[in-house]
């Protein structure tokens, strides 16, 4: 299994902005008209056919918009688009998932980032490397502020030290995303940094989904319903 890969999109022209339920309306049939098109790639494997055409359909959602198509969870295929927990973004998101069909047999949509279901079973392929998350090792220390009870994580790989910065940042928020879906490590974490050299009493990404999970359910009272 792959981790998806996801890209900012910058427009080519410039866009006239609409209000976001406007926007995720036009973005919806352009969808339908590029299904086709879109299935056809994928079923040959070869999604840089149709990476083009969806850089520009989701750049007119939003142009700070980020997407990725991957293998979905239910269903085959997934769609993510992405306000990255940017707020001032998410009324497009929110929208666009408002606007959008029934999940089905063949694909599910998404508006951040889900958990993957067993992050051991994910392997990263970024440039020479292939990265195992079950090798990635974190940090975490508890704290409590005004949003009560935080996590401030270290994330380590022995690869870590051999990654260019670019790299090295994706690698230290990439595995928090697939342990704990974006939602949820935007709300309980608080600082994140990268270890090149492995700290000592690190713990697993899943120890890691299991104490952020129970921090959160401790502080809503109730049961915690992950990312959809």
């Amino acid at each position: 299994m792959r981790f998806p890969w996801r890209r900012k999109q910058e427009p080519a022209v410039s866009v006239r902005m609409e209000t976001p339920e406007a926007a995720a309306q036009r973005f919806w049939e352009q969808w339908r008209e590029l299904l086709p098109e879109v299935s056809s790639a994928l079923g040959e494997g070869q999604p840089n056919q149709v990476e083009h055409q969806l850089c520009e359909v989701v750049a007119q959602l939003h142009p700070r918009l980020h997407f990725a198509l991957e293998r979905g969870q239910r269903s085959i295929y997934a769609l993510l688009i992405t306000a990255q927990e940017d707020p001032a973004l998410r009324p497009y998101t929110d929208a666009w998932k408002a606007a959008a069909p029934p999940d089905d047999a063949i694909w599910e949509y998404h508006d951040s980032v889900p958990p993957v279901p067993d992050t051991d079973e994910v392997t990263v392929n970024l440039g020479p490397h292939r990265i195992r998350l079950a090798e990635v090792r974190v940090v975490a220390q508890v704290d409590r502020d005004v949003n009560g009870d935080v996590v401030d994580v270290a994330v380590y790989h022995p690869v870590m030290a051999e990654l260019d910065e670019a790299a090295r940042r994706v690698m230290t928020f990439l595995p928090l995303d697939a342990a704990l879906g974006e939602r949820v490590a935007g709300q309980r974490l608080r600082r994140v940094e990268t270890a090149v050299t492995e700290p000592a009493e690190t713990i697993s990404l899943g120890d890691l989904r299991t104490l952020v999970t129970r921090l959160a359910s401790a502080n809503s009272g109730g049961d915690v319903v992950a990312d959809d």
